[in-house]
């Protein structure tokens, strides 16, 4: 279930997720077959649930074993920089992480302080009480949204979101050597 990402289990924890496909498959062999009767599929269960009570009591005690059933929290944006290693450990792509800002009403990465991937799978963002000038995490073609927006002064490295004051032809970006810049908006 890990090995699918985080953003596959959403809501619900890895452990609880495995217990729910488990207890589908439990209940479908007293369900098919009749004649096997209830009692086996119910005594599985209740073993099963057990399980779960008890990773979820050690869990509780043992912040390494949480780590190790859980998972942990990833940074993904920290002060309008995206965070391409986290992110590309993560497999959280460029769009899903826009599309996720564009649904928060966020216009520029810089008036983002942190965005976390939770454990769980769902983001957490914290917004920077004085927004500087970022990177729209808007569709470049977007020219409607992005012409009501103020300009700044600086571009913003494409990749990454990392500001620059000026940016000649043949500069790259001092964090990911990108050499694609657009305008940052404030």
């Amino acid at each position: 279930m890990r090995w699918m990402g985080k953003r596959m289990n959403g809501q619900l924890t890895i452990i609880e997720f495995a217990v729910m496909v488990m207890m589908g498959a439990i209940l479908a062999v007293p369900m098919q077959i009749p004649d096997r009767g209830l009692l086996q599929g119910l005594v599985i269960l209740c073993s099963v649930l057990i399980l779960l009570r008890g990773i979820n009591l050690l869990a509780f005690g043992s912040s390494r074993f949480e780590k190790l059933v859980q998972g942990e929290v990833t940074l993904l944006v920290k002060d309008g920089v995206l965070l391409l290693g986290p992110m590309k450990k993560a497999r959280i792509s460029h769009q899903e992480l826009f599309s996720t800002l564009r649904e928060r009403g966020i216009f520029q990465l810089g008036s983002v302080k942190r965005l976390y991937l939770e454990a769980c799978g769902t983001f957490s963002l914290y917004q920077s009480e004085t927004p500087r000038a970022g990177l729209p995490p808007f569709p470049p073609h977007d020219d409607d949204v992005l012409s009501g927006q103020t300009p700044s002064l600086q571009k913003a490295c494409c990749r990454c979101g990392q500001l620059q004051q000026d940016v000649a032809a043949n500069d790259s970006c001092p964090r990911y050597q990108s050499t694609v810049f657009t305008r940052s908006i404030i």
